[in-house]
């Protein structure tokens, strides 16, 4: 439980970070340095395990799943905080699993139940509610930015299927470490040519560093190690936890603002979410096997 948290934690800070250092670096700037530094950890990770090869076995997947769950959606992410806080950013997040069961269904076939789609209806009835109040968007550019992070999120969905898809047999740490690899490559020339003209200052540059090394690269092997010890069912839960910490962090750290509705919005989204990935459903039948 404890690590789970911790997880959690850490990921919501991400929102936090990005906040913070995007301003200054441009998003796909940030980026390229986020998933570059997450990279280089993550070969000094692999290498003594001796399947480094594995990454050019796989270079045609591995650079698809970069571009889709780590180049595209964090530049998205990043893009979106420079209108909408922190918290509401993490809060759109949480609809990842959302965008996942439609994907899921709609491309892998997996079932669709009434309850999942009575989830499916008010969890985006929560995103409604969220982008409804005006106070939770940092001027005209917020429904830009909601509208990248619900892009990102949908392709966070995409990213999962293509990845039980393609490459549900290929160990977690070389998917984990090719993505960022790739999306290095992917971004290293745009953020050449839209590098900041001024330097970044060190709170900035302290923060995109704590976005590759802690958001990322010890995130993910934090991950993958709980979906070992737990397993996946357990272990997605996460993701109800993550918006908690990303409203508190950007509360605490920057004074955004917390509002009712915005509080609304995301408990909304969290229940349609519950819904939609069978996790009450779970529960409930937890609860009649202990009776």
């Amino acid at each position: 439980m404890l690590e789970l948290v911790s997880l959690a934690a850490i990921w919501g800070a991400s929102f936090l970070f990005m906040r913070i250092s995007s301003p200054e670096f441009g998003p796909i700037p940030l980026i390229a340095v986020r998933v570059g530094v997450a990279a280089a950890f993550l070969l000094l990770v692999l290498a003594p395990t001796g399947r480094l090869h594995q990454l050019r076995t796989h270079a045609g997947l591995l650079i698809a799943l970069g571009a889709l769950s780590a180049a595209v959606p964090f530049s998205l992410f990043a893009f979106a905080v420079l209108w909408v806080t922190a918290g509401v950013a993490s809060v759109l997040n949480a609809t990842v699993p959302l965008f996942g069961a439609l994907v899921a269904y709609a491309w892998l076939g997996e079932k669709l139940d009434g309850l999942r789609v009575l989830g499916l209806l008010i969890g985006f009835g929560g995103v409604v509610l969220l982008v409804s109040d005006r106070a939770t968007l940092a001027g005209s550019g917020g429904i830009w930015a909601v509208g990248a992070a619900l892009t990102a999120s949908f392709l966070y969905g995409i990213a999962a299927s293509f990845t039980k898809k393609y490459l549900g047999t290929v160990d977690p740490l070389v998917n984990a470490t090719g993505s960022q690899v790739a999306s290095t490559g992917l971004l290293l020339l745009p953020a050449m040519a839209l590098w900041p003209n001024a330097s970044p200052s060190p709170q900035a540059w302290t923060s995109v560093g704590l976005l590759g090394i802690l958001c990322t690269a010890v995130a993910v092997t934090l991950y993958f190690r709980l979906i070992a010890r737990v397993g996946p069912a357990k272990t997605v839960t996460v993701t109800y936890l993550i918006p908690v910490f990303g409203v508190l962090w950007g509360h605490v750290f920057l004074d955004e603002t917390v509002s009712s509705r915005m509080l609304a919005g995301c408990g909304v989204i969290l229940l349609g979410t519950s819904l939609a990935t069978g996790a009450i459903r779970f529960a409930e039948s937890t609860v009649d096997s202990r009776q």
